[in-house]
C-alpha cells in the first residue's frame, strides 16, 4: 500500500483536493487499495479551505508513516506564508518520505521549507517570476505543466494537479492503468511534463464564433496548407475580410496563430511519442525537418531535439 497525506493550511486552494480522485480511480482501476489517502494539518481538526469549506485533518503529531507528501497551496502565497510547524515538520519529513510535491502555489512552500534549493521547478506561471526573485538558489521554469527533479515534484496551478497525479500514478502502476484513469475522469490526455502551462487556442480567445470556427477547422488540419483564402472560404468570408477580423479580434495575424497552433502541436507530439521530427514536421504542417527547427527556434528560443531529450529525461527522472 502507497500512502499519501495531502498537507492543508487554512484557506488552502479547494482545488489541491482535486488530484484526490485520481488515486481513487486508480485504485478502482486496479482492483486493488493500493492508494491509502489521509489529510493533514498542524493541529488537526476543520480547516477551511479557500471557499470556506470545512475538511477534516488529522495533525502532525505522534508517528506518521507517508510515502508522498502533497503540500497544498493558497490563493496568494505573496500574502499567506505558510504555517512555521509545517516548514518545520516538512524538513524531518522530507528524507522519510519516497517523494514530496507541492500542487500549484504549494511550491512556495516547498522552498519556503528549502527543499527546492539547486532543483528545478515550477509554479502558478503568475507568480513564477516572484518566485525565481525571492528563491534565487531555485531554478524556476514558469511555462511547465509540472516537474520532477529527484524526489521533488511541484506543477503549475489547478488542473495541473491533475497531470502531476497521473504521472505519479504511471510511476507507481503503469501507463496503461493511468491511459485508463484520464479515460475515465474525461481528461483529453496526460499532458507531459514540459508542456506549457499555456494553450495556444486560449490565448487566441476569438470573440466570434466565425473565428473560433475558423481555428477549430485548422486546429484539426494542420497537415494541410491552410492558407488564408481556405479559411476565409470556411467561414464565408473574403480574405480581406477575414484577415481584418481576425487580427481585430485575437491580435494575431492567421499566419503567426496558425504557426503557434502547429508548433503547439508539434512539441506535444514530440514529446508524448517517439515518431521521427520528419513525420512530426510533415503531420503538423511544417515543409520539412528543417522548417520545423527553424520555427521551434522562433517559437521556444531550442530546436525539437532538446525539447525531446528534456522530456525522456523526465520520464527518467519519474
Amino acid at each position: 500500500m502507497h500512502r499519501i497525506g495531502f498537507l492543508l493550511s487554512e484557506g488552502f486552494q479547494i482545488m489541491t483536493l482535486a488530484p484526490q480522485s485520481v488515486f481513487e480511480h486508480a485504485n478502482l482501476t486496479a482492483g486493488q487499495d493500493f492508494y491509502k489517502l489521509e489529510n493533514f494539518s498542524p493541529e488537526g481538526g476543520e480547516v477551511r479551505s479557500s471557499l470556506h469549506i470545512p475538511v477534516g485533518t488529522r495533525a502532525l503529531r505522534g508517528r506518521i508513516d507517508i510515502d508522498t507528501w502533497i503540500v497544498a497551496g493558497v490563493n496568494d502565497p505573496l500574502i499567506e506564508p505558510p504555517p512555521p510547524k509545517i516548514l518545520t515538520f516538512l524538513r524531518k519529513a522530507a528524507p522519510r518520505a519516497r517523494r514530496i510535491a507541492g500542487i500549484c502555489t504549494g511550491a512556495f512552500v516547498l522552498a519556503a521549507a528549502g527543499l527546492l534549493a539547486q532543483r528545478r521547478a515550477t509554479t502558478h506561471w503568475f507568480y513564477g517570476r516572484e518566485m525565481q526573485k525571492r528563491f534565487p538558489d531555485i531554478r524556476v521554469e514558469e511555462d511547465r505543466i509540472y516537474i520532477v527533479d529527484g524526489p521533488i515534484w511541484t506543477s503549475a496551478g489547478m488542473t495541473a494537479g491533475l497531470d502531476l497525479a497521473l504521472a505519479m500514478v504511471e510511476k507507481d502502476l503503469g501507463a496503461d492503468i493511468a491511459r485508463s484513469v484520464a479515460h475515465k475522469l474525461v481528461m483529453h490526455q496526460r499532458r507531459a511534463g514540459g508542456q506549457s502551462q499555456h494553450s495556444e487556442m486560449l490565448d487566441l480567445a476569438p470573440k466570434s464564433d466565425r473565428i473560433q470556427n475558423a481555428l477549430n477547422y485548422a486546429r484539426q488540419n494542420l497537415h494541410g496548407s491552410l492558407t488564408v483564402e481556405e479559411l476565409a472560404e470556411r467561414v464565408h468570408l473574403s480574405p480581406r475580410q477575414f484577415s481584418r477580423v481576425f487580427t481585430l479580434e485575437t491580435g494575431q495575424s492567421p499566419a503567426k496563430a496558425i504557426e503557434g497552433l502547429r508548433l503547439e502541436a508539434a512539441r506535444l507530439m514530440i514529446e508524448q511519442s517517439r515518431h521521427p521530427l520528419e513525420v512530426i514536421a510533415r503531420e503538423t504542417g511544417f515543409r520539412d525537418r528543417r522548417h520545423l527547427r527553424e520555427a521551434f527556434m522562433r517559437g521556444f528560443g531550442i530546436p525539437p531535439q532538446a525539447v525531446r531529450r528534456e522530456a525522456r529525461g523526465e520520464q527518467r527522472l519519474a
